[in-house]
């Protein structure tokens, strides 16, 4: 991670300014040699194999990450949240089961959002804070190799602990610690956007492979990164089970899934998690390239696509459920194509409309149907009648089935509980909606 240098007065008055990052690996940097980066490459793919089938929920998540390489500007290794930037002459400092550890350490990373928790903290600090946190997290549940080829942070007393504890405690006692040692030990680089302009060489903004230097991204399309994560940590969590999650990652998870978890922050995330992107032979993706195959690439405008479905059983008014789809409309302002499907159900499915950027003003107009009981199978009978997958399904309810909460394997769905917050379905999403909030 790049560690930026800590103000003196943070310190003890006086002492020199600290170096930005380590300088430890520099002499690593420099023209990609292919034979190298060959064997980098086949290193860190046997490396999340080897995570897939012994740790899926980091080989899950590392698969998501494209490999680049980044010999040019990069010493060690680094990840924005959709590629995982390497050195290939660091990798192949590394012994093979020294690489799993290397590629969970950047899934990581992604997991307990390090690169957008930051806040006001003090970026190196933080940096060997996550990084503290981390490494104690793999060599507890023994991913991998804990690295000792290269330095690599660790202290049993720091074993369990949050980086936001860590770095409490390194802000406490940062007068006595010699922070230059601790710098050399950190194994990546971290792209959270804090120090793209003080680095040499780095890349435009618009140079997404890296290609002359370190690459950017826009704060527009980290956030969406994020919240696209979010959901794949939930999946890759459910995927391995809870036992095989660490302490950290559990209770991360529960954070994210729990039902004090404000209803309209969710709704947002699923949201922005829904995002698609066309395919279009208009715009020839590079990721073929390596393979000597021509693919579709993505036109570049993100549409959201999701399914709404308002429980009418009785418990639930037109106009709360008017209401309820004010906010949604009003959170999709940010995006500039939508794909919002809404049905209301009770044992059975009324109404179904389809609504998209051009009638997005009229989804106020709704009208919701229903009175019966609440069948959410209806729902997924509806769905499959019509051979539709929604990316991600919305169900506004009360909360009280008639028989199950509908088809687990089907889709991901979040529920939001209206009128009471001692439910908890069964599986996905949930969050309880308040009543007063659309009296």
């Amino acid at each position: 991670m790049t560690a930026v240098a800590i103000d003196t007065s943070t310190t003890t008055a006086g002492r020199k300014p600290r170096k930005t990052r380590s300088h430890k690996f520099d002499n690593l940097i420099g023209p990609t040699e292919k034979s190298v980066d060959q064997k980098a490459r086949d290193a860190l793919i046997t490396a999340r194999i080897g995570l897939v089938m012994k740790h899926p929920f980091f080989g899950n998540l590392a698969t998501r990450l494209q490999l680049v390489n980044g010999d040019e500007w990069l010493p060690t290794a680094a990840t924005d949240g959709l590629r995982m930037f390497y050195n290939s002459r660091f990798i192949m400092q590394l012994r093979p089961k020294e690489v799993q550890f290397l590629v969970a350490h950047e899934v990581m990373h992604l997991v307990y959002d390090h690169l957008s928790r930051r806040e006001e903290r003090n970026p190196q600090i933080w940096n060997i804070a996550g990084d503290y946190t981390i490494n104690a997290d793999l060599k507890r549940h023994r991913v991998g190799e804990f690295i000792t080829s290269v330095p690599c942070l660790y202290e049993v007393k720091y074993d369990g602990k949050s980086a936001d504890e860590i770095y409490d405690d390194l802000m406490q006692n940062a007068h006595k610690i010699d922070m230059d040692s601790l710098i050399d030990k950190l194994l990546d680089d971290h792209m959270d956007g804090a120090d793209d302009k003080d680095n040499e060489g780095d890349g435009k903004p618009g140079d997404k492979e890296g290609k002359g230097g370190r690459p950017q991204m826009s704060s527009e399309e980290r956030e969406r990164v994020r919240q696209e994560m979010k959901q794949a940590i939930i999946s890759a969590a459910q995927a391995a089970g809870a036992g095989n999650l660490p302490a950290g990652v559990a209770r991360m998870i529960d954070t994210i899934t729990n039902p004090t978890l404000p209803w309209r922050e969710l709704i947002e995330t699923n949201l922005t998690s829904a995002i698609r992107n066309d395919f279009s032979w208009m715009r020839v993706s590079r990721r073929g390239w390596d393979m000597d195959a021509v693919m579709p690439g993505m036109m570049p405008e993100p549409a959201i696509d999701v399914d709404i479905a308002i429980d009418m059983s009785g418990s639930i008014s037109a106009k709360q459920a008017q209401a309820f789809l004010g906010e949604i409309a009003g959170m999709t302002d940010q995006f500039p194509n939508f794909v919002i499907n809404v049905l209301s159900f009770d044992t059975e499915v009324y109404n179904p409309q389809r609504y998209t950027s051009d009638n997005m003003d009229n989804i106020t107009e709704y009208k919701p149907m229903g009175g019966g009981g609440t069948d959410f199978m209806a729902i997924w009978n509806f769905l499959k009648q019509e051979a539709r997958t929604p990316k991600r399904l919305i169900v506004f309810t009360d909360g009280y089935p008639c028989g199950s909460w509908g088809d687990e394997h089907y889709c991901d769905v979040t529920y939001i509980i209206h009128g009471t917050d001692s439910i908890t379905p069964p599986f996905g999403q949930y969050a309880y909606l308040n009543g007063k909030e659309f009296n």
